[in-house]
């Protein structure tokens, strides 16, 4: 995302490089992941650690799904992360909408952090892969709603139209509000667009929960519910193991963190046996001397 960068300090002499959440090589607005070339030790992200990305073009299956529920005369409904993911949204709904593959339709960017971000990010269009005049036309593509009011208007939209909503998770903010009007009705789409941790109503929307628990009510989910994998802002594990190829040196020493246990260990196996690095899963509380 804007303004993410790796962390390296020294320490007695000795390089400690973090990682951070690794991006992606090819993604839409933000330039590939700056390559390293030596460390003494490394803390590296997992969360995509045993398992790739699609390959198919992300605004294939997001015409695709969009389109389905405008033909039956629904409501998108986008939960997004506010910072970053928000922001790719619009510009995939721009490129969309310009060459036609989705209608003219309102578009509303409903989230008082998202609105701020992406404000933000038109004021430093050097740190993005778009030009100024691009971003101009992101920016352009959705309604900024700020008030509460013109947020609660929303839930009475009768024709079809596209809604993006913090969180990304429906975890909380404004997007659960839309959630409760919304998930009832079969001609809704609630159209999740990236990693949905365990335990969150996205994960229980995505594996088909018919019912969630919004503000101590039960509600029902009779909309169609569809998670897009190929939007995930993080490297996958051919992405981070690529990035790694950029050191000269091995690490004396990588750990792998950020990650769910399976995928922390499939990214540990590979390391060892694709790099021939030593590198450890390290587990809560650990401590290690580096030497």
């Amino acid at each position: 995302i804007l303004g993410a960068g790796f962390v390296e300090f020294m320490v007695e002499g000795k390089r400690i490089t973090f990682s951070g959440d690794l991006g992606r090589p090819e993604a839409f607005l933000m330039p590939r992941p700056t390559a390293l070339r030596e460390t003494d030790y490394l803390i590296v992200e997992s969360t995509y650690g045993d398992r790739c990305h699609p390959a198919e073009d992300p605004r294939d299956a997001l015409a695709a799904a969009i389109n389905r529920a405008l033909q039956r005369g629904g409501v998108v409904l986008i939960p997004a992360f506010a910072v970053g993911r928000a922001q790719e949204i619009l510009y995939l709904i721009g490129n969309l909408k310009k060459t036609g593959r989705i209608p003219d339709i309102p578009v509303y960017l409903n989230s008082p952090m998202a609105v701020q971000a992406t404000r933000v990010f038109g004021q430093f269009p050097k740190e993005l892969k778009l030009s100024a005049s691009e971003w101009d036309q992101v920016k352009d593509v959705a309604r900024f709603v700020i008030t509460v009011e013109e947020s609660k208007s929303l839930n009475t939209l009768h024709q079809p139209s596209i809604i993006i909503s913090a969180s990304g998770m429906a975890t909380g903010g404004r997007v659960l509000h839309h959630l409760k009007f919304l998930a009832p009705d079969p001609r809704n789409l609630i159209l999740f667009v990236g990693y949905q941790a365990a335990g969150t109503r996205g994960e229980a929307l995505v594996n088909g929960g018919d019912h969630i628990k919004i503000h101590g009510q039960m509600i029902p989910v009779r909309a169609e519910v569809v998670l897009n994998e190929t939007l995930s802002a993080h490297a996958d594990a051919d992405e981070i193991i690529g990035w790694l190829k950029n050191f000269t040196q091995p690490p004396k020493l990588t750990f792998i963190t950020h990650g769910e246990p399976l995928a922390a260990e499939a990214l540990r196996k590979r390391i060892e046996e694709e790099l021939h690095w030593p590198v450890k899963v390290p587990d809560y509380l650990e401590t290690f001397s580096l030497n």
